[in-house]
């Protein structure tokens, strides 16, 4: 073992406390607790995304003539095929799930205002990413609904004025969904998004690392001592608090993939129409906003929802010059999340 040592230290000269100092950004004390570690939730889940991904990109084949098939083989016929496939769906469930919340973390703690203005920007990117990924891969099983969830998406950007029907085009490949629509879905879903995606969170934890984490300090805490710190270790502390969330939901997922495994309905039919077109849970609120007040209203709301997301901290700085009061945002935040939750439970409880 020291001679296996000698030579690893030999080739790669880093000791132990220049690892400890490397990585020893200072984390506060609010980070202890486990629903602050939302972050780092994500990038687990995209993790076990990826491996799972190209675990099942090696039978995918992403053509309308042998996708619906490849899928029911990796799921009837490859060994463990149904539990990978479960494994992938259930962790970019979950992986959207910790993003939506991560971003209400922030945004309620007030850690988007200056000088965070810019990682707002990057996490607002993030979650958009995020939901791009769940809307190609729902779409790639090229079942009944995910065909038809695609078409009517594909028309929802039609709807958008001047560069609507460019949209529709770049999304489907054509005016409507033909045979290379799938591929360019594949393409954003395992190539594009992706890249994107590690590209953010590079740029991400970068800023991160410049601005530290926001510091939070809660009624309940007790003052600390002048000898004390406000802060431990990321190594191995929160490594180690991150390591075990890690574990849990690699519990969570693979309890989840074999209880609720991921299942296929029939194959896409262009010239049936389903009765009733179901989008995934996380565009239950949309949806439901599409049925109150009709396509053309509904995205350009949605737009204007969106862009107001993505300036909020200058939207805030506004806000707090009107009112005086920093507890304006706050409110506000408690009615969108109200109304979501809302459209979200109002459109699951429709017969689908």
């Amino acid at each position: 073992m020291s001679r296996l040592a000698d030579w690893w230290s030999e080739r790669v000269p880093i000791s132990g406390a220049q690892l400890r100092e490397l990585t020893n950004e200072p984390v506060p004390n609010h980070m202890k607790k486990w629903w602050f570690c939302l972050g780092g939730t994500p990038a687990y889940l995209f993790v076990v995304q990826i491996v799972t991904g190209i675990m099942l990109a090696v039978y995918y084949q992403p053509s309308s003539t042998t996708a619906y098939e490849s899928i029911r083989h990796i799921t009837d016929e490859v060994t463990f095929g149904w539990y990978f496939r479960g494994l992938h769906k259930w962790a970019a469930t979950l992986m959207i799930a910790a993003v939506v919340l991560h971003q209400m973390r922030v945004y309620f703690t007030g850690a988007y205002r200056r000088p965070r203005e810019i990682n707002w920007l990057i996490g607002m990117s993030l979650l958009m990413v995020t939901l791009g990924l769940g809307f190609t891969g729902y779409s790639l099983v090229f079942e009944q609904l995910s065909y038809w969830g695609a078409t009517v998406g594909g028309n929802i950007m039609d709807t958008v004025p001047v560069v609507g029907g460019f949209l529709k085009q770049m999304l489907l490949a054509g005016e409507t969904y033909n045979e290379q629509t799938l591929p360019r879905f594949y393409i954003l879903h395992a190539a594009i998004f992706p890249g994107t995606l590690i590209l953010l969170i590079v740029v991400h934890i970068a800023f991160i690392r410049m601005h530290g984490i926001t510091e939070l300090q809660f009624p309940d805490e007790k003052e600390v001592e002048p000898d004390e710190t406000k802060h431990f270790n990321f190594f191995p502390d929160h490594l180690l608090t991150e390591l075990t969330l890690g574990l849990v939901l690699m519990i969570v997922l693979s309890t989840l993939a074999t209880i609720f495994p991921a299942e296929l309905g029939p194959p896409a039919d262009p010239l049936t129409t389903p009765e009733v077109i179901k989008p995934e849970w996380f565009f239950y609120a949309t949806f439901r906003w599409l049925k109150l007040f009709g396509p053309t209203f509904a995205v350009l709301s949605m737009g204007f929802i969106v862009f107001l997301m993505f300036v909020w901290p200058w939207v805030d700085r506004l806000l707090m010059r009107v009112t005086r009061s920093k507890e304006t945002s706050t409110y506000i935040g408690i009615v969108a999340v109200l109304l979501i939750i809302g459209l979200t439970v109002w459109e699951a409880a429709v017969a689908h």
